[in-house]
């Protein structure tokens, strides 16, 4: 699935919304496109949607991944430990504005907290989407290297001692776990990829 309008508003047809806010769509598209995002952007949420389309079959409830997916960096703010939960809160107020039962909005709101990727999540739904959510880190060489600078310049207003101590500490979380991904599909195709990249990354800081 592309990132666009139509994909848009095919996502919210199969959640079963009467109508579509337009408007809404080119609100995240700005939000992903801000400035200060190199990694947290429209590239981002392609690859995501890329990975999402293959995987959809896994699904219980695909159109609520879907809404997650689009709305899951919305607020990113490298200074704020909260953005999480805003993206959250704006998915679950957009989704009660489109009419639709609170419950959707509620299981949206638990998969996009579930990408703060701080406990492993033990919904199936919520185990794709952090799954798809952290695939970049089993990427191929080449793009994970790629992030990794991206994530840097994100953080270009720390001093570089306190982004090399502050991302040592996430990294060095990863591979603390037992493994990385929740499903089979993903831990058989990205696992041991992404344990050599967290690896390599280490090693540069």
């Amino acid at each position: 699935m592309n990132v666009t309008l139509a994909s848009w508003r095919q996502t919210w047809e199969q959640a079963g919304a009467a109508s579509v806010d337009d408007s809404l769509f080119h609100l995240l598209v700005a939000c992903y496109s801000e400035k200060h995002r190199h990694y947290h952007t429209l590239q981002h949420l392609r690859e995501c949607f890329e990975l999402f389309d293959e995987a959809k079959g896994m699904a219980g409830r695909p159109a609520e991944i879907g809404l997650a997916l689009w709305f899951h960096d919305a607020i990113y703010d490298v200074r704020r430990y909260d953005n999480e939960a805003r993206s959250a809160d704006m998915a679950a107020a957009s989704i009660r504005a489109a009419g639709l039962a609170d419950d959707v909005g509620q299981r949206v709101h638990t998969l996009i907290m579930a990408t703060c990727h701080d406990l492993p999540p033990t919904d199936p739904d919520a185990q794709l989407l952090t799954d798809i959510d952290l695939s970049i880190l089993g990427a191929q060489p080449r793009r994970f290297d790629e992030s990794d600078k991206q994530i840097h310049a994100e953080f270009a207003h720390l001093p570089w001692s306190d982004f090399r101590e502050g991302r040592k500490r996430v990294l060095y979380s990863f591979l603390e776990r037992p493994r990385l991904y929740n499903t089979d599909r993903f831990y058989a195709a990205y696992e041991l990829q992404a344990r050599a990249n967290l690896h390599r990354s280490l090693s540069k800081l």
